[in-house]
């Protein structure tokens, strides 16, 4: 059959032989139902939130469900109200989302001047004025502290991924049932583990390397898991046809299997450094706050961005809440250089 003759019979959209009937019915139901809410709600004086769930809802569901009652028939009536709920819980999810990121650039940019990058607080007040300290010695604390965690999650996940996909061990059950257990530790009893049995049995002073193995563990279930998932993609035909061509086990993974699953690793890696970039709960149990500057991560204190926000936060000075807010963006300023770095590094070819 000719393109000509596909292209007659077939129509380039739906609308093209949706009735009149069904467009008017559809409309109705869209239309109708937001109007009503304007209405209800001026005369009620709700709120948003409340108008939403409280009149839009039940009027767009029972909208919905004629519009399909009227045009499909009554089987139609459940994929209507299904249609509704998830489209408008992805509306209310984006519309907190937006509102969160919309407060957190307005807020933050108000903080963010040019000493703010070069500065510490050592010598700062709730009600110094934003033209004098800054959050440079919680930025380098906050890369210290994760760089150190990320140096030794990556390669123990990666490590452990491979002995769960690539070996026949017995032990694999029981390796793949702690790292699961790991994934649901929440991050305050990672700093309790850490401060009773590294701290107060005295190996260790608390010191930003303190905090770093309370996020590797934290860290490191997730590099397990989506690593060893991205392992198991990986077509068995590869491998097998590198060994048929003569290669070890050892050579046809690296030669093979890793090349093939790189961006899923460097997506694994991404992952759990986003896991762990904005705890807050380890950091106060094991590095405290220091308002100045510390480059030791093996001794003292260090700053670092959740605990630089935690800090002022609690101050009820508006500078203060600013400088939290001006922190706040920086952190999520710093996720989204990570993700473009590991988008960039993910596509590359060698």
């Amino acid at each position: 059959m000719s393109a000509e003759i596909i292209h007659s019979v077939v129509p380039e959209t739906p609308w093209r032989v949706m009735s009149k009937r069904k467009m008017l019915y559809i409309a109705l139901s869209s239309t109708a139902p937001i109007i009503l809410t304007i209405l209800i709600t001026s005369q009620l004086d709700l709120s948003g939130l409340t108008a939403g769930l409280l009149v839009f809802l039940p009027l767009q569901i029972f909208a919905a469900s004629l519009s399909a009652l009227g045009t499909v028939g009554r089987h139609g009536m459940g994929d209507s109200i299904l249609y509704v709920f998830v489209y408008f819980l992805v509306s209310l999810i984006g519309a907190l989302m937006g509102s969160v990121l919309i407060s957190l650039v307005t807020n933050g940019f108000r903080a963010l001047k040019s000493n703010t990058f070069y500065q510490n607080t050592e010598f700062i007040s709730a009600d110094t004025a934003l033209s004098y300290g800054g959050f440079a010695h919680a930025l380098y604390g906050t890369l210290v502290i994760v760089g150190i965690a990320v140096i030794f999650a990556i390669p123990v996940g990666i490590a452990v991924a491979v002995f769960l996909t690539e070996t026949e061990s017995p032990m694999r059950g029981a390796v793949r049932f702690v790292s699961q257990a790991l994934a649901g530790l929440p991050s305050v009893v990672s700093g309790l583990f850490v401060l009773a049995f590294l701290y107060l049995t005295g190996l260790l002073q608390k010191s930003a390397f303190l905090g770093s193995v309370s996020l590797f563990l934290l860290m490191l279930p997730t590099v397990i898991r989506v690593t060893e998932e991205v392992f198991k993609v990986v077509p068995k035909d590869l491998r097998y046809a590198a060994l048929a061509l003569g290669a070890s086990r050892h050579t046809a993974f690296f030669q093979v299997v890793f090349p093939t699953a790189r961006s899923g690793v460097i997506t694994g890696a991404l992952l759990g450094t986003a896991r762990i970039i904005g705890e807050t709960a380890p950091l106060i149990i094991l590095v405290s706050y220091l308002p100045s500057t510390n480059l030791n991560p093996f001794a003292g204190n260090m700053a670092a961005l959740p605990t630089y926000i935690h800090t002022w936060i609690k101050t009820s000075s508006d500078y203060a809440n600013q400088r939290a807010w001006g922190g706040a963006l920086a952190l999520m300023i710093l996720v989204g250089i990570l993700f473009t770095m590991a988008r960039f590094f993910g596509k590359r070819r060698y």
